[in-house]
C-alpha cells in the first residue's frame, strides 16, 4: 500500500505554487480545481493542471474536480484526467449516486485514453452534513466492481471546514465538536473495508505547536494522513504518521516473540508485561510494513 501521511493542496491557477508543491516531501500533492480558484479561472485552469501532472514530481499527483452538483465537475474530469494522473479528490459527496455517476464517468475516460480500468484513484471528500449522515451508504458504493484486482475507491477524506460551515458549528482549538463527524467517518471506513481515511486540513498555520497536538489526535483517532494546505505543514506531518524509533523497536520485539512462540503452538505470549495475541500482532506487523514503505521512499 503506498504512503498517504500527507496530501498538499495547491492551487490550480499558480503555477509557481504547484511547481513547488511537486517538489516537495508530501506523499501525494493535490492540484486543486475547486476552493482555490475563483469561479471565472476555472474553466482556464485545467489545462495547466493536466500539464503539470505530466511533469515529474516526487509523490503522487491528484487533482481535486469541482463538486458532482456543480456546472464544472464534468469537464474537469474529462480535461484533466490522463495516464500520469493518479487520482481524484471527489468533493462534497452526498450520495452512493455522486460516485456511480463519476466512477462510470472515469471508466469511461479510462477506455477511451487507454488507460488501465479503475487505474485512476477516487477519493471522495465527505464534508457536508449529508456526506457524514451518509457516509456508510456512500463507501456501500465502492464495491460496486473490482477492476484488475482493485477497487477505485480505497479511502475517503473528511473535511471539516465545510461540515462545520454546514452544521452550524463554530469548534474550538482542539475541535472536540467535530469527533463524533471524525469518528463516524473512521468507523464507516473500516465497516466497508476500505483503508483508514484522511484527516481535514488545519487552517492555523501560525500555531505548529496545536498542530502536531491535532496530527496526534488524528493518528490516534484511527486517521492515516493527513490533507495539508501550506508546505510548511508537510514535514510535521510526516513526522507524525512515521513511527519512532521506540515504537519501531516494541514492533520488532512483538513479531519475534509471537514468532517464537508460534512456531511452538502458541498464540499468546507477554511483551513488555503486555500479553501479545493477533491483534496485538497485526498492528505490530502493519507498523513494520509501513517503516518499509517509508524506507523505500526514502524517508
Amino acid at each position: 500500500m503506498p504512503l498517504n501521511r500527507t496530501f498538499l493542496f495547491a492551487p490550480g491557477n499558480h503555477p509557481r505554487r504547484v511547481e513547488k508543491a511537486l517538489g516537495l516531501e508530501a506523499d501525494g500533492v493535490i492540484l486543486d480545481l475547486e476552493d482555490a480558484v475563483a469561479v471565472a479561472d476555472k474553466p482556464a485552469a485545467r489545462k495547466p493542471v493536466a500539464e503539470a501532472l505530466r511533469r515529474p514530481r516526487r509523490g503522487r499527483g491528484y487533482v481535486r474536480v469541482n463538486a458532482p452538483a456543480s456546472p464544472f465537475c464534468y469537464r474537469d474530469l474529462v480535461e484533466t484526467l490522463h495516464d500520469k494522473v493518479d487520482g481524484v479528490f471527489l468533493p462534497k459527496v452526498e450520495s452512493a449516486a455522486d460516485l456511480h455517476a463519476v466512477d462510470w464517468l472515469m471508466a469511461a475516460l479510462e477506455r477511451e485514453r487507454g488507460i488501465a480500468d479503475g487505474s485512476i484513484d477516487l477519493v471522495p471528500m465527505v464534508e457536508t452534513a449529508a456526506g457524514v449522515a451518509r457516509v456508510d451508504r456512500i463507501l456501500q458504493a465502492r464495491s460496486l466492481r473490482p477492476y484488475s484486482g482493485a477497487w477505485r475507491v480505497k479511502r475517503v477524506a473528511f473535511g471539516a471546514a465545510d461540515f462545520s460551515l454546514e452544521a452550524g458549528l463554530v469548534p474550538s482549538l482542539d475541535e472536540p465538536e467535530l469527533q463524533s463527524a471524525r469518528d463516524r467517518v473512521v468507523l464507516a471506513s473500516r465497516a466497508a473495508g476500505v483503508e483508514a481515511p484522511l484527516d481535514s486540513p488545519w487552517f492555523h498555520l501560525r500555531d505548529m505547536d496545536g498542530f502536531r497536538r491535532a496530527l496526534e489526535r488524528s493518528r490516534r483517532g484511527g486517521f492515516q494522513g493527513r490533507l495539508c494546505v501550506h508546505p510548511d505543514q508537510v514535514p510535521v506531518a510526516n513526522a507524525a504518521f512515521t513511527p519512532t524509533p521506540d515504537e519501531v523497536a516494541r514492533a520488532e520485539r512483538i513479531d519475534a516473540a509471537f514468532r517464537a512462540v508460534e512456531a511452538k503452538g502458541g498464540a499468546a505470549v507477554e511483551v513488555d508485561g503486555q500479553m501479545v495475541d493477533y491483534p496485538v500482532v497485526y498492528r505490530a506487523r502493519a507498523l513494520l510494513e509501513t517503516m518499509r514503505e517509508i524506507a523505500a521512499k526514502g524517508g
